[in-house]
């Protein structure tokens, strides 16, 4: 996929459009009238966005992917992803955004970056968000109860379109621990580096961390960490000017060379290569 680096933002900042509230929810219609500029450019936010595209065309760039927008789909942005949606005339469905504290049980391990929503749950997740939309446009008492409790209901409704993982719904207490290590690698990758500083955090053995973290995602915990670093080069040699050198110290490298040889191991691939192939 090629991404062209015109306009973007050399510095991958956090787009300054931010929801000054902790939940919103607006027709896609409505963000199209509203937020030219900010969709104008691939941008990231400090919380989450779920994209509900009823009927519609277009395209999704999140990250480092590029999906085409289909009828009748869920797609999942979270704090610090970098994303743009492009749509091809006219669209109907709705974007909700929240912020980690409004939801703090909600954390997308699990969820697909899109997720086709079935025909039978179309019409409850309808209503789910009528009501949604309804109690956000007032402001009665309780409000903010009300719009959780009506964002769960429409979430509960969306994992019905996917098969969960048994491993973390028969086991919520390391359900729990593994969405705390991954909440921290996206605190502090930049200076963590080793299971042993996550552990300590945790409480927890690395030993334990490890077998866990596998147990349940499939990746050692060590995998987690170095994707999240490799991810986050990936994105500013993407989307800025900056150079290996510039990259390694943002990322906490303080030798650019450890920070090369770091991103070949976990990437099967050559810094230079990388950017060349761009």
């Amino acid at each position: 996929m090629q991404v062209s680096k015109q306009n973007i933002h050399p510095t991958l900042e956090f787009n300054r459009l931010e929801v000054n509230v902790p939940f919103e929810i607006h027709t896609m219609e409505w963000i199209e009238q509203n937020r030219k500029e900010q969709n104008a450019i691939p941008h990231r936010h400090n919380y989450f966005t779920i994209i509900w595209v009823r009927h519609g065309k277009g395209v999704h760039l999140l990250d480092l992917e590029k999906m085409a927008i289909e009828d009748g789909s869920v797609y999942f942005i979270s704090p610090g992803s970098v994303h743009q949606l492009t749509v091809d005339g006219e669209v109907d469905g709705y974007v909700i955004s929240f912020t980690p504290d409004f939801l703090p049980s909600f954390y997308p391990y699990g969820y697909a970056p899109v997720i086709k929503v079935d025909k039978e749950v179309e019409a409850d997740m309808e209503e789910a968000v009528a009501k949604m939309m309804r109690e956000f446009s007032n402001y009665y008492l309780l409000r903010s109860e009300i719009l959780r409790g009506f964002l769960q209901i429409f979430l509960i409704y969306l994992t019905r379109n996917f098969e969960s993982n048994p491993a973390a719904l028969n086991q919520p207490r390391n359900y729990e621990t593994v969405k705390a290590f991954l909440t921290l690698i996206d605190q502090h990758y930049t200076r963590l580096r080793q299971v042993s500083d996550y552990a300590k955090e945790l409480v927890v053995t690395p030993n334990y961390l490890n077998e866990l973290v596998k147990k349940i995602t499939g990746h050692p915990a060590s995998y987690h960490i170095q994707q999240r670093i490799i991810l986050e080069a990936k994105r500013l040699v993407r989307y800025s000017n900056h150079s290996l050198k510039e990259i390694a110290y943002e990322l906490g490298f303080e030798d650019a060379a450890h920070f090369s040889k770091y991103f070949k191991k976990a990437s099967g691939q050559n810094f230079s290569d990388y950017k060349r192939q761009l």
